[in-house]
């Protein structure tokens, strides 16, 4: 085992990060010769990750790459210059080489919650605090850790990620799954993941996603006015619309199962209310669906069995996110950051009054009908 740890220390050192992000803990718990498989697969499948990473100049001059590759790629070293000069996002090593995974997802995520309780339970690390999530580079880990999960009589959901964030502490590498799915994809995961790079609060799940997917938004809808056309900006424009809906119809079921749970009523009635809340969830989906014309972005999403660690998976990068995108409208993306750094200055409680605040005004907004829209050019 010692020596085990001695050269994965060595290869991560190699790497340009000896003790940085999970690798530290790892390395330290190896050394101190406890066995800990959930660190291992992360810092093993993150050094395969990191092996097998080739500068896109390579790729672009490599006659085997297929030219749809090569495209996107270009389209891509666009996009990391533009997050750089007109989204003041990190301008450092990542996502300026390549990786082909041959494989849908670089991660799966783990989320679980127990039975009456809308929350996500919580994994706590070293050097990340406590997070909502717990994420498998093969899939059949994911499972098999749900499984554990379950049978201890919690509830699980499992959830593919295109890309992950080391926070800057590596050079990520562009992956091909994250080149699936059109510009307006592409751009918006590698604003989100720079965006994490730029601000991260240790423990602070809700804040961080919300903050990434605002600027996300934000530099995806100002990309496509400056570099795309302006159907692929309203399409985008929509899918932003549907994504509030949805937002909106996850955070009233949250409110209807809090007030079941805090019902104090018996297991078995709170099982059945329970159950009559999805049925109504699914019911107004089905509305929603019908006054988007039938468009099946939630379809996939729909199409499992529901349960509170499916709700927490959608809290997570949206209990926070209207009031966002509110105070982005209001003062741009310079007094946004600068607000970041306040917000991280504050207690938690202090910080939660704040960003409730956001909600409120961001509540207000909407019903007047506003929404963020950069009309800028």
């Amino acid at each position: 085992m010692r020596t085990r740890a001695g050269t994965i220390h060595r290869q991560f050192c190699r790497l340009g990060g000896c003790i940085r992000l999970m690798v530290c803990v790892v390395c330290f718990a190896a050394t101190s010769g406890c066995t800990l498989p959930y660190y291992w697969q992360a810092a093993t499948g993150h050094l395969d990750l990191i092996r097998k990473r080739v500068p896109i100049e390579r790729i672009l001059e490599d006659p085997a790459q297929t030219a749809s590759v090569k495209e996107t790629l270009l389209l891509v070293l666009d996009m990391r210059r533009f997050a750089v000069e007109e989204l003041a996002l990190p301008d450092n090593k990542s996502y300026r080489s390549y990786v082909d995974l041959d494989r849908p997802y670089v991660v799966w995520n783990v989320v679980a919650a127990e039975e009456f309780a809308v929350d996500a339970k919580q994994w706590c690390f070293a050097l990340l605090g406590c997070v909502s999530y717990r994420g498998y580079f093969a899939r059949e880990d994911a499972d098999d850790f749900a499984a554990s999960l379950r049978a201890d009589g919690l509830e699980t959901y499992i959830a593919g990620a295109s890309a992950y964030s080391t926070l800057g502490y590596f050079a990520d590498p562009v992956l091909n799954t994250m080149l699936a799915g059109g510009e307006a994809y592409i751009s918006g995961i590698l604003f989100h993941e720079l965006a994490h790079q730029k601000f991260y609060l240790k423990g602070e799940s809700d804040l961080n996603e919300a903050f990434a997917t605002a600027v996300q938004q934000y530099g995806t809808q100002l990309w496509l006015m400056r570099r795309g056309s302006a159907s692929d900006l309203e399409a985008f424009r929509r899918r932003l619309d549907r994504q509030a809906d949805f937002t909106a119809l996850i955070a009233a079921q949250r409110e209807r199962l809090a007030t079941i749970y805090a019902s104090g009523s018996s297991a078995q009635t709170m099982r059945a209310a329970k159950i009559a809340a999805f049925q109504q969830m699914r019911a107004e989906y089905a509305r929603y669906r019908e006054s988007w014309g039938g468009v099946s972005d939630y379809d996939a999403w729909f199409g499992q069995p529901l349960n509170n660690a499916q709700i927490a998976s959608v809290t997570t990068y949206r209990r926070w996110l209207p009031g966002m995108l509110w105070y982005l409208d209001r003062y741009g993306l310079e007094g946004l950051y600068a607000q970041m750094s306040m917000l991280e200055a504050l207690s938690q409680d202090a910080r939660e009054q704040r960003l409730e605040a956001w909600l409120s005004e961001a509540a207000f907004a909407s019903r007047a009908g506003r929404s963020l829209q950069i009309d800028r050019g």
